[in-house]
């Protein structure tokens, strides 16, 4: 009975793995490596999820979440944006890594379009796609809605919010969804502000829910609950973000 257990167990593991597919891609000449994970329910309308991870690059989180989608009934893929084997080693090349992407804003919604074009592929309907992201991945995610890429909303989980104050604000066509730590010591007030006044200047169809007691990177279960260190998870901000973000897909795929 013990090993038939452990059998069934393995089985189960190796099961919920098999539901991500390697996907090779590129841009240019830089190779990119993403995950897919096709819908595990009824879903009409052939709607997918784009995935961005945090600064890290692609990790267990972002996997979780595709597994989870899928689980939900959509097509999901977790995008690369630095490239098979670029990951950062440490917290200071993810810095860099990820601030070159936040300052050449075309390349990363570039990375984000070629993502969208491999869900398609494995498909996905091209009119019925939203992008997600966390952290990094949440600027990614309002990226896609600045660039007008064809997605009919996007959601920020703790990311960053800043443009640069002489960048030009375009019209912005997709609904926009960011979910936001009240305590996140990473996004200073005046950028909460300049998104917002953003916002209705793009006269985007926006909303930002605050939680409570949460800071940056509170969809993390790898990190402890130390608010103190600026980082940390919050069960309860978790769930109720991931909520919100089904609310919303309900909304707009209906």
């Amino acid at each position: 009975m013990k090993k038939y257990a452990i059998i069934l167990l393995f089985s189960i593991s190796f099961t919920m793995m098999a539901q991500l597919e390697t996907i090779n891609y590129s841009d240019t000449n830089q190779k990119l490596e993403g995950f897919f994970a096709k819908a595990q329910k009824d879903n009409p309308k052939n709607a997918g999820v784009i995935i961005l991870p945090a600064w890290m690059g692609i990790d267990a989180h972002a996997k979780e979440s595709a597994e989870n989608l899928s689980k939900l009934g959509y097509h999901a893929f977790v995008a690369d944006i630095y490239g098979t084997n670029n990951n950062p080693k440490d917290t200071s090349e993810a810095g860099k890594l990820s601030g070159y992407f936040k300052n050449n804003y075309k390349d990363y919604q570039k990375r984000i379009q070629l993502a969208i074009d491999q869900l398609i592929k494995q498909g996905a309907n091209a009119d019925e796609i939203v992008v997600i992201g966390y952290c990094f991945g949440g600027t990614g995610a309002i990226e896609a809605a600045r660039g007008n890429l064809n997605v009919k909303g996007v959601v920020s989980f703790h990311g960053g919010l800043g443009k640069d104050p002489m960048r030009e604000t375009k019209l912005i066509h997709s609904k926009v969804l960011v979910l936001h730590g009240a305590d996140d010591p990473y996004v200073p007030q005046k950028d909460v502000v300049a998104f917002q006044d953003e916002m209705r200047t793009a006269k985007a169809d926006w909303q930002m829910n605050f939680y409570a007691n949460a800071v940056h990177a509170f969809t993390h279960k790898d990190l402890d609950t130390d608010n103190s260190k600026g980082a940390a998870y919050n069960e309860l901000a978790d769930k109720r973000s991931w909520q919100a973000m089904q609310d919303f897909f309900n909304e707009i795929f209906k």
